[in-house]
């Protein structure tokens, strides 16, 4: 039975759906606890951020952002040197992710305030799109939630098949841990390694074409037909063609990176080795993958451009359907690839 802070939803879901000890369950559980707050932190920080994005501070979400990633990385240092190594290791990358999350939400909460919040007018007339409804938001809303909610729970699932196709031994905990030699990759089992291959190639692939998604701020805050705009872009001449330019520099740049990094022999080989610190055997097995990655700007870019049309023509709900089809081809290609070999 669950230990009594945890419920039997959360051990279910834990340790029976993943097929996995209670010694990683009890963790897991423990680790979501000491998250149970971090949600709100988050909502937080991005509300402030969207409105701060709306108005044209992107240099400030921009600083909050990277000022987040300073503040976890300082913070581990931090506590890698108290007790809390010995005695909960756990919390120290917890406790570093509050720290950072706090210090955006303090430097985008602060933003907001001194530079937007005492100009917002009571009321919107029509010219500039009306007021805010509850129904306005929630139609425009949701399906944006959904959609990320979807991206979200992808990798999670692909952690599910796999947990339960190993059927929770320990290939199951080294499929979690990625090997750092040649050693320990012969120990693990051909889908372990696939998933530790995973593990490393996908921050990795991610870096030259992850800031694309970003694009789609780019319609919603310039073009014109947004009647928010009308206001704020009295004095400004960006058109839908600078937007299209704009975003087709974007995607040259990001793909050029990625044929640089991806496609010159031993590049990819080097970030793996000595950034992310693997051994080079296992640095060779990622190099496949990697120049898959490599096409990835071209979806993202499209998926981008698009997604920011349609929010400034308030239409999200167009892009509802592809989140659900997005699920059902990850859980299709779950059960039939491995009979595929």
């Amino acid at each position: 039975m669950p230990n009594s802070p945890y419920t039997e939803l959360g051990y279910y879901i834990i340790n029976k759906l993943h097929h996995v000890d209670d010694s990683v369950g009890n963790k897991t559980r423990r680790a979501f606890l000491y998250l149970a707050v971090f949600p709100l932190l988050d909502a937080m920080a991005w509300t402030h951020a969207g409105i701060l994005l709306k108005h044209k501070h992107s240099l400030l979400v921009g600083c909050a952002s990277i000022s987040d990633v300073i503040a976890q990385i300082v913070f581990v240092a931090i506590l890698l040197h108290s007790h809390l190594e010995c005695l909960e290791p756990m919390l120290i990358p917890i406790l570093s992710l509050y720290m950072g999350a706090l210090v955006r939400f303090t430097i985008v909460g602060l933003g907001y305030y001194r530079n937007i919040h005492y100009n917002i007018p009571e009321s919107s007339g029509p010219e500039v799109g009306g007021d805010a409804t509850i129904k306005k938001m929630l139609s425009f809303w949701w399906p944006l939630a959904l959609i990320l909610a979807m991206q979200r729970i992808s990798r999670p699932i692909v952690n599910l098949f796999v947990s339960r196709d190993l059927k929770g031994s320990s290939a199951a905990t080294e499929a979690s841990i990625l090997p750092t030699s040649y050693e320990d990759l012969k120990h693990t089992t051909h889908k372990s390694r696939a998933v530790a291959v995973l593990t490393a190639t996908y921050p990795v692939g991610h870096m030259p074409y992850g800031w694309l998604t970003e694009l789609r701020a780019v319609y919603p805050a310039f073009d014109k037909n947004n009647p928010s705009n009308k206001l704020t872009n009295i004095n400004t001449t960006i058109s839908k063609s600078h937007i299209k330019k704009f975003t087709f520099v974007c995607f040259a740049l990001s793909i050029t990176l990625c044929f640089l990094v991806f496609w010159t022999p031993h590049i990819s080989e080097r970030i793996l080795v000595d950034i992310i610190g693997v051994d080079n055997a296992f640095a060779e097995l990622c190099v496949p993958p990697l120049l898959i990655f490599s096409f990835f700007p071209v979806p993202v870019t499209i998926r981008a451009h698009l997604t920011g049309w349609l929010m400034t023509l308030k239409k999200t709900f167009v892009l509802a359907p592809s989140s659900v089809l997005r699920i059902i081809v990850l859980i299709t290609s779950l059960i039939v690839l491995p009979y595929m070999g």
